[in-house]
Formats: C-alpha cells, sequence, structure tokens
C-alpha cells in the first residue's frame, strides 16, 4: 500500500519540479544562469543605489562638483534602470531591488553629516562605480544569457566613463583615490 501512495507522489513531485524548476524567474536557476541573475540583480540595485545616492548628494553636498556629479548619478542611472529592469524582465528575472547591503550603504550615507559627505561620498563613488566596472566587464565576457551579455557589453564604456569621472570629482575636492581604483580608473579610460 505505500508503494502505491509513493509512485504517484513520486511522478507529482517530478512533473512539478520540471514544469516549474525550467524557468529562472522560479527561483531554482540551473547552475549557467546564476551568474547572470547575480549579475542583474547587483547591476539593478546599483543602480537604484546610485539614484538614491545622486538625489542625496544633490540635497547634502557642499561643493558644486558634488551636487553636479549627483545629478548626473541621476540621469545616467534613471535610463540605465529601465533598460536593466527591461532586461531583466526580456531573459525571465525578476525586477532589480535594492539589495541589502546598498540599504544599508544608503542608510549610513542619510546619517552622514553635511560637512564630511561630500568626501564620503565621492570616496564611495570611486569604489562602487570601480565594482560594477568588474561586474559588467564579467558579465560582458562569460554570460549565459545573451541579451545580458550584450546589454553589459553595451553598458561598459558608459560604466568606464562614470568611473573615470568619479575619480576626477574625487581628487578635485582632495579625496585620495586608492591605488586600485585609480588604476582601474586609468585603464578604463582607453588611453
Amino acid at each position: 500500500m505505500a508503494l502505491k501512495i509513493f509512485i504517484p507522489t513520486a511522478i507529482t513531485g517530478l512533473l512539478l519540479s520540471a514544469a516549474f524548476g525550467a524557468s529562472p524567474a522560479a527561483g531554482q536557476q540551473p547552475a549557467s544562469l546564476a551568474s547572470d541573475s547575480i549579475f542583474i540583480q547587483t547591476a539593478g540595485s546599483a543602480g537604484l543605489l546610485q539614484v538614491k545616492l545622486g538625489k542625496l548628494a544633490e540635497k547634502e553636498g557642499t561643493s558644486s562638483a558634488v551636487v553636479e556629479f549627483g545629478r548626473r548619478m541621476v540621469t545616467d542611472y534613471s535610463k540605465a534602470n529601465q533598460e536593466l529592469a527591461a532586461a531583466a524582465k526580456q531573459a525571465g528575472f525578476a525586477a532589480p531591488v535594492l539589495m541589502r547591503q546598498h540599504q544599508q550603504l544608503l542608510d549610513r550615507f542619510r546619517q552622514t553629516s553635511r560637512s564630511s559627505f561630500d568626501k564620503a561620498y565621492m570616496a564611495e563613488m570611486v569604489r562602487q562605480h570601480s565594482e560594477e566596472v568588474r561586474l559588467f566587464e564579467g558579465e560582458s565576457k562569460g554570460g549565459r544569457v545573451q541579451s545580458l551579455k550584450q546589454l553589459a557589453s553595451k553598458m561598459l564604456p558608459e560604466m568606464r566613463q562614470r568611473l573615470t569621472v568619479a575619480a576626477e570629482t574625487a581628487g578635485s575636492i582632495g579625496v585620495q583615490v586608492t591605488a586600485s581604483a585609480g588604476e582601474a580608473g586609468r585603464s578604463s579610460s582607453g588611453r
């Protein structure tokens, strides 16, 4: 009798697994799509963070260079976020949301005093953009979902340009750019 119950249950389980396990949006992605899922969620979250921090820089920045940089991030990343959300949907992934680590960073900046905001913000922008360049380089070289790979390749020059601008703006207000971020900025500028 136990065998009569077990076989239909096993067959039902296999059918459900096959039906729901094949979709990347189902949460059980094949290993080959995991890196694409990580890319779209990380890039999307970083973009959402850039818009929120940019708006904060417009409000809290004391240097005109920082305020202008924040304004540019709002404009650039609002457009980029639309492209990333559309690409996620087309590839069958969930729309990007602000990840916990990015929310914590945003919360920290909301608590930063206005007098120390500019330097802290620009140092973070160099770090964030260095990470984004590496993320987009990785997806453009090793992505499995062709549409995401192409999007990463298309957006990579823009990411490199933002890193260069972040490093220049940071330097203009007296932020010491770390060697690794500075090297990434120089090597990514294509000069």
